[in-house]
C-alpha cells in the first residue's frame, strides 16, 4: 500500500505542475534544449523569481533537473517523467474504458430490471410485491 501512496502522490506533483501553461512551455523548452534559469526569465512576462519558482515546483515533480555550472543553473526536461505522466493518463483512460463497456453491458442487457434480477417480483398491475395467497386480504383476491 506505501508503494501505491507514493506513486498517487507523485502523480499529484506531475498534474499539479503541469496543470500551469507557463510550467507546461517551460517543460517543452527545456526537453527541447537545455537553458539556464536566465535565459527562461527572458521569455516570460513575469520575474525571475516567478520563473525560479516555477522551475522549483517542476523539479520537485521530476519534470526538470537542474544543474549549477558556475553562477549559472541550467534547466533540462525529464522526458522519463513526461512518459511516466503519460502512462498514468494510459491507466486512468483504461480504468473509464472498463467503466464505459459495463456501462454499455448494463444498457444492452434486454432484462435491466435490477428488482427482477435480486429474485423480488413486482406484480406489474399494482406496483406491489407478489405475495401468497394466504397473505392475501379476502378484497385482494
Amino acid at each position: 500500500m506505501v508503494v501505491r501512496q507514493e506513486s498517487a502522490e507523485r502523480a499529484d506533483r506531475i498534474f499539479h505542475a503541469l496543470a500551469d501553461a507557463t510550467r507546461r512551455e517551460i517543460v517543452a523548452l527545456t526537453l527541447a534544449g537545455e537553458y539556464s534559469v536566465s535565459d527562461l526569465a527572458r521569455r516570460f512576462p513575469m520575474s525571475f523569481a516567478a520563473v525560479q519558482k516555477h522551475v522549483a515546483v517542476l523539479e520537485q515533480a521530476g519534470l526538470v533537473t537542474k544543474e549549477r555550472r558556475g553562477r549559472e543553473q541550467r534547466v533540462r526536461g525529464s522526458a522519463d517523467s513526461l512518459r511516466e505522466a503519460h502512462r498514468l493518463l494510459d491507466q486512468l483512460a483504461d480504468v473509464w474504458r472498463g467503466r464505459i463497456d459495463r456501462i454499455g453491458t448494463i444498457l444492452a442487457d434486454p432484462d435491466p430490471d435490477p428488482i427482477a434480477d435480486a429474485g423480488a417480483h413486482l406484480d406489474p398491475r399494482e406496483g406491489k410485491e407478489h405475495c401468497h395467497d394466504r397473505d392475501r386480504r379476502p378484497e385482494e383476491s
